[in-house]
């Protein structure tokens, strides 16, 4: 019988610009911890923001960031959202193009990895207000490779376009 698996804490960004996107956002983060292996930490603010890259004429995003604890391994938490995306209809047909729901995992405890099917940390969240705001509100000490997350998302570019929704769209586990 081998050990079990410590959990990490890993910190996913959620976004959806097509269809019912609070409830999209509010089902996912359920099935995301609908499973033994995923709970629930923290939960942030709902934004909204322009869609960034991918084909002009986008609707408008809401994203979220979570907090997790899992005892999956990284590929593992990876196969285990994109099967989250795809039971919200998610399509892979533009990169960067609309869609009904996208999860990606910042970070995974202090794991660093090139890897290409999975970059640990994201390799372009230090840019992004839309995942580091929503993120900082939830965690105001939070850092990303050394760096404050306020810090980064003060200093993003698309920071002056994001819009408060509401507080926190589910209940957090303390």
């Amino acid at each position: 019988m081998s050990a079990p698996r410590p959990q990490v804490r890993a910190i996913l960004a959620l976004g959806s610009n097509l269809g019912e996107r609070e409830g999209t956002l509010q089902s996912a983060v359920a099935d995301l911890v609908d499973r033994p292996e995923v709970r629930l930490h923290n939960v942030s603010p709902v934004v909204a923001t322009k869609a960034i890259g991918g084909p002009l004429g986008q609707p408008d995003f809401l994203n979220m960031v979570i907090a997790i604890d899992t005892t999956l391994e990284p590929l593992e938490l990876l196969a285990h959202c994109q099967a989250v995306e795809l039971s919200h209809h998610r399509t892979r047909e533009v990169r960067w193009g609309a869609r009904t729901l996208d999860i990606d995992i910042i970070s995974y405890g202090s794991v660093t990895s090139e890897d290409p099917v999975l970059t640990l940390p994201h390799p372009r969240a230090a840019l992004r207000a839309f995942v580091l705001y929503p993120w900082s509100l939830m965690d105001p000490q939070a850092t990303l490779a050394g760096a404050s997350v306020a810090e980064l998302a003060g200093a993003a570019d698309d920071m002056a376009g994001i819009a408060h929704v509401q507080d926190v769209p589910l209940e957090q586990d303390s």
